[in-house]
């Protein structure tokens, strides 16, 4: 018995590798990941290159609204049948991921409270273009998901930070009701949510017949569009690499290892909820994401305290290349794996 667990780890390690590897070298192929790198050789490098104001912003409107719009679209025609066990699924990984990296990061990191939750909020919470690189990669190896997948995405982009905040303000006193207002109404109203959930809901209600209508500006050049915004974030990240020599091994391990950890997660149970090979890779990539967009938003104005030296760089410089460079190959390895393919 013992001889065979090993003989099977054996076969896994072998395996698993493998296709790591097969997938890793798909992924660095990809434009969207040469672009990535690009835009941060180019800050190296010292170039001038750089996006003219307001195109970023541009960008990541068009990105949301097309990201909703065809997730709205999918779910139009889906049942409550599909869809309830992976939103379940979704719901309880916003729940427990912000708890557990407060957890991991006061007891083991031993990190105040402040910037504690602040990291807890950014890892709760999800990357839309970390997504949009996950459903790219999947589609570039033929790879078949289920069409609500962005649903997902909206599920867990806002109560997951919300969780975080309550964490450190349920103990301060001085926090009145309407500080609380405020944070709620930044991410409810933010423009992250607000295109997610409005895409959806237009999505679904135009249907695949109002969706042939807009499909030449959302679906078509959804790809370039993301070429584009990687070089930008590329761009970015390069400008705080210098903040990883601050950051601390903790930090380091904490922004690789947490993210595969909740992969593995999300991985079990999107396979437990049903969830096609793709559709689990997909929630498990979102679990193993960081956001940096709605996060860094409701966090300078819930915590203005709270460093973004630390949440920037652990969810910018570290686990956001680290997804899109090895991550995206790793779960899709480990997905094959568990799914028997």
């Amino acid at each position: 018995m013992n001889f065979l667990k090993k003989d099977e780890i054996e076969i896994f390690k072998k395996v698993t590798q493998m296709e790591i590897i097969q997938s890793l070298l798909a992924n660095l192929q990809t434009p969207m990941f040469l672009a990535f790198l690009l835009g941060i050789t180019a800050t190296l490098v010292k170039s001038d290159l750089k996006f003219p104001e307001g195109m970023y912003a541009g960008l990541t409107i068009y990105l949301l609204f097309a990201i909703g719009l065809k997730g709205g679209v999918k779910l139009s025609s889906t049942t409550l049948e599909e869809f309830y066990k992976p939103a379940l699924a979704a719901s309880f990984l916003c729940i427990m991921i912000p708890l557990l990296a407060y957890f991991v990061l006061t007891r083991l990191g031993k990190y105040d409270t402040i910037n504690a939750a602040a990291l807890a909020a950014h890892y709760g919470s999800v990357s839309a273009v970390t997504f949009s690189e996950a459903i790219a990669f999947l589609e570039s190896l033929n790879i078949v998901y289920e069409g609500f997948m962005p649903s997902m995405l909206a599920i867990m982009e806002v109560p997951a930070i919300i969780i975080a905040l309550f964490t450190v303000k349920m103990g301060n006193s001085d926090e009145g009701s309407s500080s609380w207002k405020k944070i709620l109404h930044e991410l409810l109203t933010g423009k992250g949510t607000l295109l997610l959930i409005g895409g959806l809901v237009i999505g679904m209600i135009s249907g695949k017949k109002g969706f042939d209508q807009f499909a030449p500006l959302f679906d078509t050049p959804f790809r370039g569009m993301l070429v584009l915004f990687l070089l930008e974030v590329g761009i970015v990240t390069g400008r705080r690499l210098s903040d990883l020599r601050k950051a601390g091994l903790f930090l380091l391990g904490f922004g690789i290892l947490f993210p595969i950890f909740n992969a593995a997660i999300g991985l079990a149970l999107g396979k437990l909820a049903g969830l096609s090979m793709g559709g689990a890779t997909i929630l498990a990539t979102l679990s193993a994401s960081a956001s940096y967009i709605a996060a860094p938003a409701a966090i300078r104005i819930a915590l203005p305290e709270a460093s973004p030296a630390i949440y920037l760089t652990a969810s910018l410089v570290i686990t956001f290349p680290f997804n899109l460079s090895v991550g995206l190959p790793m779960y899709l390895a480990f997905a094959k794996y568990l799914y028997g393919v």
